[in-house]
């Protein structure tokens, strides 16, 4: 008899140290502690949201991997209803041992009880591995993703502005500045 080694169950709050190894590369920068009180936050809100499962995955009683399954739409202009698989993430050395397939089967399973047709996922462009998983399992490219800091776009966008437009606000300070001063040595004095 073949028995599966790899289990899946919903997340607890006692998961939170382990998701926050698991998912450093995408939660947001901050110490671990944070990283673990945000998680159980995640937690706390996907158990007891009808549009949301934070699934893990255990391979012979260990954490392996995990998944959290959310009901959106396809995109904000497109209002079709679709799974998102988010940060379908696997531990490396649990790699190659069906966990992936797991959870990317909690989010079918997720859309068919919901009878919703599609399920979407999205994979680090630089994660060949990742990015071959989810092509082999049908799941082609539907847009790029693409991510910068604030301050790094404004300075872009002030880079390539046309250079009128980028000294038309100094200019006008400058101009209004020496206006001022004109006025000032204008003025009558009172005697």
């Amino acid at each position: 008899m073949n028995r599966s080694l790899v289990s899946l169950r919903s997340a607890l709050p006692s998961d939170a140290p382990d998701l926050a190894v698991l998912w450093s590369d995408v939660l947001r920068r901050a110490d671990h502690d944070e990283q673990v009180a945000d998680l159980v936050q995640i937690i706390e809100a996907a158990a007891s949201s009808p549009v949301e499962r934070l699934v893990v995955a255990e391979y012979d009683g260990e954490v392996a991997g995990a998944v959290h399954l959310r009901i959106s739409t396809l995109s904000p202009l497109n209002l079709d209803q679709t799974v998102q698989a988010i940060s379908p993430h696997v531990f490396p050395q649990f790699r190659r041992k069906g966990v992936g397939r797991a959870l990317m089967d909690a989010a079918v399973c997720f859309a068919e009880e919901e009878g919703i047709g599609c399920v979407a996922t999205a994979a680090a462009s630089a994660s060949r591995d990742a990015n071959r998983f989810m092509a082999r399992l049908a799941l082609g490219p539907q847009a790029v993703l693409r991510v910068a800091s604030t301050h790094a776009v404004r300075s872009k966008l002030t880079a390539q502005s046309p250079a009128a437009h980028r000294t038309s606000g100094r200019q006008l300070t400058q101009v209004l500045a020496a206006r001022r001063s004109m006025r000032r040595s204008q003025a009558p004095t009172a005697g």
